[in-house]
């Protein structure tokens, strides 16, 4: 298999690592398996897998400090599990039982988390955007040097609101890291057929915005990134753009033959590209485990997903009067 050359003496411990290789198979391994309850008709609606683009979230969250927020479009499930979202509760949402984190009301897209500052997962392209700069905002405005991370892809920079929502970050100062995903496809049309300025991240520089073009690839690399990224913010210094070079593997959806690039091309990004496998590396590498170590851990998260699986498929079905839940949020009391 022909694999890229890792660097002789990586900057990190064997324990982050392990780590990062733990969270990245979690997360592949739960979209794997979430793929297959999809053909089997236990999940219904739309659903976009990660698979290839778990170095991202998981080098981000890396950087990222308790409280900080984080918000995201619907490709949204490995984001759930790298802030630490419990993966019965997500797969159960996604075949829209009571046990989901929405009691079964959202479905793939449409989750959150109060307790572990997720916002959501959001079906509309680009609409999330504005919603990380509030959340931003609400954080600047209570001074509690918390930073939000604005993640969404590179046919969503194209939008408007995107463009609308850089003016008032930058002219606000708001402490929100905007990452641009960029898969290199969108939803099914490549950057170079659809994009005159393909350099995504320079285009805060209008607005004044610091930003660059990272290797979503190699977890290693986005932590440092993001590490860089926190730094700004949390230092007043407003807004900062991350626009990460990653690749997935499946179709833009479930329901996407993915037929506008060749198999060559991702089999290509799978042999010599793969995050996980570059993890792999290193720790091999670096004799911080061993092949059979490293086997025992995939066993242990497949067993992690199959449980979820089954959590998912007993939980029960959502009652007719859990229609009208959560409509509203709950108002405070007068004399408060």
């Amino acid at each position: 298999m022909a694999t890229r050359k890792p660097p002789a003496k990586p900057n990190t411990s064997k324990e982050e690592l392990l780590t990062f290789y733990r969270e990245m198979l979690l997360i592949r391994r739960f979209e794997e398996k979430a793929g297959q309850l999809y053909g089997m008709g236990l999940i219904g609606g739309f659903c976009h897998l990660y698979i290839g683009q778990e170095a991202v979230v998981v080098g981000l969250e890396a950087a990222a400090e308790e409280g900080d927020k984080r918000v995201t479009s619907y490709r949204d499930h490995g984001h759930m599990l790298a802030c630490g979202m419990d993966p019965k509760g997500v797969m159960a949402e996604l075949t829209g039982r009571e046990g989901g984190y929405s009691k079964g009301k959202g479905g793939s897209m449409h989750m959150f988390s109060k307790e572990r500052h997720f916002y959501g997962g959001h079906g509309i392209v680009g609409a999330q955007v504005p919603i990380g700069a509030g959340l931003a905002f609400s954080d600047k405005y209570k001074d509690n040097g918390r930073v939000t991370f604005t993640y969404f892809g590179d046919g969503a920079a194209n939008q408007g609101q995107v463009a609308e929502t850089y003016n008032m970050a930058q002219l606000w100062s708001l402490p929100v890291i905007f990452v641009i995903e960029n898969n290199q496809y969108a939803m099914g049309t490549s950057v170079k057929r659809s994009t005159m300025s393909p350099d995504f991240w320079e285009r805060g520089a209008s607005y004044g915005i610091a930003g660059e073009a990272v290797d979503g690839m190699d977890v290693l690399a986005v932590k440092a990134a993001g590490e860089k990224a926190v730094a700004h913010c949390r230092a007043g210094k407003g807004p900062y753009i991350l626009e990460i070079m990653t690749y997935r593997y499946r179709g833009h959806s479930m329901s996407d033959p993915a037929k506008y690039r060749s198999r060559e091309e991702v089999q290509k990004i799978r042999e010599e590209r793969d995050a996980i496998e570059h993890v792999r590396e290193l720790i091999l590498q670096g004799k911080h485990a061993t092949e059979d170590e490293l086997k025992e851990i995939d066993k242990e998260i497949k067993a992690v997903v199959n449980e979820a699986a089954e959590f998912a498929k007993e939980s029960p079905e959502p009652a007719l009067d859990e229609l009208y839940t959560d409509i509203y949020a709950e108002t405070a009391p007068q004399n408060a």
